[in-house]
């Protein structure tokens, strides 16, 4: 999923806009994280980052209709550097996510965003990435977590 400063000219792209920030548009590819955010980057974006409940429920509707009816997971911005250590009490269990066009993604997350499938791998010495796992559910919306 990518974050991107305006609604991309491809009209294959499933994309969503909030009112006011940055257009969400999501792209179904088997990739790795570094060629995710590479192709984000060629399309004047970044990989997706979530800055509050706003965000996520556009994001998680977005993501919801591409990848319907099967789980998948997508790749967003949420990383923890190999210099950075596992933080259970933190939603984000001390991910963060990578900058935006040369800047940061926010870094206060609410509460409500530290939805994991699993907890990730306990470290300090390993450079992790993390997606956004995500299955449909038609009766209460789409049921996700990050991952891994």
């Amino acid at each position: 999923a990518c974050a991107l400063g305006r609604a991309p000219s491809s009209p294959r792209a499933a994309v969503r806009c909030p009112p006011a920030g940055a257009c969400f548009s999501a792209h179904l590819a088997n990739v790795s994280y570094s060629e995710a955010r590479g192709a984000c980057d060629r399309r004047r974006g970044s990989l997706a980052w979530v800055s509050g409940e706003p965000d996520l429920r556009l994001l998680l509707r977005l993501l919801a209709e591409a990848a319907a009816p099967a789980p998948a997971l997508f790749w967003v911005g949420l990383k923890r550097n190999a210099s950075a250590c596992t933080h259970e009490e933190q939603p984000l269990r001390g991910f963060s996510w990578e900058g935006v066009q040369g800047g940061t993604g926010p870094q206060d997350v609410p509460a409500a965003l530290g939805r994991w499938l699993q907890e990730p791998l306990r470290s300090c010495l390993i450079a992790r990435c993390a997606g956004l796992h995500l299955a449909a559910n038609p009766e209460d919306g789409p049921s996700w977590g990050w991952k891994e």
